[in-house]
């Protein structure tokens, strides 16, 4: 089952021109079909990613994109160059220093695109 298939990413904006200069601009994605007033798709790697447009974004509070890197500092300080603030969080079992929590397997940093959907930024130890 699903061995000729592949995973899309679906993300949603209320403002699709918004969040497209988020996508493209500060992400530095670019679309891979031509955009319609609804919709736009990006390739990430081999992940295909959706970004569409409906009243119901930014509700989630649960990371909804992650971004495997093998250079966490380097992509963050770039992101941050860009504008991008990072999440600080002090949880039981999640806290992060100067915007990076140090994990088990990974290190990890989160951050909100301009719908507020949550998107995070991880490297394997």
């Amino acid at each position: 089952m699903f061995e000729d298939a592949h995973g899309v990413a679906v993300i949603a904006a209320s403002d699709l021109a918004r969040a497209r200069g988020f996508y493209e601009g500060v992400l530095g994605l670019t679309p891979v079909t031509d955009p319609s007033e609804e919709e736009v798709f990006y390739r990430l790697g081999q992940t295909q990613v959706l970004l569409y447009r409906t009243g119901f974004a930014g509700t989630a509070k649960n990371t909804v994109f992650a971004i495997e890197t093998p250079h966490l500092d380097r992509d963050m300080a770039s992101l941050r160059e860009r504008g991008v603030t990072f999440e600080e969080y002090d949880f039981p079992g999640l806290t992060t220093v100067d915007g990076v929590a140090d994990l088990a397997t990974e290190r990890a940093a989160w951050f909100t695109d301009t719908e507020g959907n949550v998107l995070a930024l991880s490297e394997r130890k």
